[in-house]
């Protein structure tokens, strides 16, 4: 690599975020020489292109992680590493709160070794059970008592607190639903799209009025991209979503009607906990890095059924643009 490349980290960049976000940011602008961090415990291989360096290493360990960024000198971190999945989540707490060590190594690391920003993959779930919608940016509850929920306010408020004591320029995205091709099958559209294809019950918990809206990872990962490359919103916090609110049992009716599947669908017992009534973030921050409309639903559903990457399959199981 030469010595003009601009070295950057995807912490959790085997993941599917992450992987996509790595593969945009040489897209757009090649002098970024790209290192992805991940221990694979959720991330894939096979998401990692040829074109970046890839480091098998657990964040929450610091003597590992501590190599690499003594031995890279990273200007520009990207903190995509976590434990993600209500299911994956609530049936593995602890590996959720580990998540905070990693935090503190990373940050220490950054502010030691000369790290110009960091960017932090946050999330929806900071909301909790909102009052107001959409939900803004400069409103956050902090009535969720998942521990997923507390470690990402935890992410944040280390950010927060780098950035008064030694100076550390951050930007937080919290992420509501992102779908795409590279997505694991615990998430609701994967899941819904899978089953779909497959002609088997599309299982919904409650009777699925709770609402959701839906980001194409294309709209997420180009809006963080600009962030970084345009030098906006600069220890701020952007909520990257889409805006158009859908029912969970609409979306279920949806993919069955692409997909052309004879599915049927099947109400079960609500969710004990983690499954908050509704979700609509005010994106308005997001549209100004973008200047232009999202990917819609159907379109980005047909985009993700479509993508070789996401299902290797006969021609029956594709669907018209």
């Amino acid at each position: 690599m030469g010595a003009n490349k601009i070295k950057v980290a995807v912490c959790g960049g085997a993941g599917f975020i992450g992987s996509c976000l790595a593969d945009r940011l040489v897209e757009f602008n090649p002098i970024y020489e790209v290192t992805i961090i991940d221990n694979l415990s959720t991330g894939k291989l096979s998401n990692v292109r040829a074109k970046h360096k890839f480091v098998k290493c657990d964040v929450n360990n610091y003597d590992d992680i501590s190599a690499v960024f003594l031995s890279n000198r990273f200007d520009y971190v990207f903190m995509y590493n976590a434990v993600v999945g209500v299911s994956r989540t609530q049936n593995n707490p602890i590996s959720v709160l580990n998540d905070i060590r990693g935090f503190e190594n990373v940050l220490s690391l950054c502010k030691n070794t000369g790290v110009k920003h960091i960017y932090f993959s946050s999330s929806s779930e900071v909301y909790g059970e909102s009052v107001h919608y959409p939900q803004n940016e400069s409103d956050t509850p902090l009535n969720s008592r998942l521990p997923y929920a507390i470690v990402k306010n935890v992410g944040e408020a280390f950010l927060k607190s780098y950035r008064k004591e030694h100076g550390l320029n951050y930007t937080i995205f919290r992420f509501f639903n992102t779908y795409g091709a590279r997505q694991s099958t615990d998430f609701v559209i994967s899941k819904f799209i899978r089953a779909a294809i497959d002609n088997q019950d599309i299982t919904i918990f409650g009777d699925g009025s709770q609402t959701r809206t839906f980001c194409h990872v294309d709209d997420n990962v180009e809006a963080c991209v600009l962030a970084f490359e345009k030098k906006q919103f600069v220890n701020d916090v952007v909520n990257i979503g889409g805006n158009e609110e859908i029912t969970i049992l609409e979306l279920a009716k949806l993919i069955i009607r692409i997909t052309g599947s004879k599915s049927k669908i099947v109400n079960v017992a609500p969710l004990k906990e983690g499954d908050m009534s509704r979700r609509l973030p005010d994106n308005s921050k997001m549209l100004n890095l973008l200047q232009r409309k999202l990917i819609t639903l159907e379109d980005g559903l047909k985009k993700m059924i479509n993508d070789g990457s996401f299902f290797l399959t006969q021609n029956k199981y594709l669907v018209s643009k």
